[in-house]
């Protein structure tokens, strides 16, 4: 592997994460979360709480919906119906599964 500073390395892991949201936002909105969580473990929300939680790390204080809002680039709500289809039985209860076993914790929303 080629020496790559810890600056660049930063700049290198920001750019793949931007890339990372694109994708999921522009390229593939018809990807439903559900199905990101049930197959992969973790879905766009689970992407905008872990910029939450890096943004506390570093004392900047950011809600959850702040969180979302900076990672779908518009109020969740507005994302959500616009781009989500109801969840079958079957996605949901799969659901729920992933969520306890990725997410540590029972679903609470």
């Amino acid at each position: 592997m080629p020496e790559i500073d810890e600056k660049t390395m930063v700049e290198i892991e920001a750019a793949a994460f931007r890339t990372l949201r694109d994708h999921l936002m522009n390229k593939r909105p018809d990807v439903q979360n559900i199905d990101m969580m049930n197959l992969a473990g973790f879905c766009r929300n689970c992407l905008s709480r872990w910029v939450q939680e890096a943004a506390g790390e570093r004392g900047i204080e950011m809600s959850k919906e702040e969180a979302r809002e900076l990672f779908y680039g518009m109020p969740y709500d507005d994302w959500k119906a616009q781009s989500q289809t109801e969840a079958s039985p079957e996605q949901q209860a799969a659901f729920e599964k992933a969520f306890a076993e990725n997410v540590g914790k029972e679903l609470k929303e």
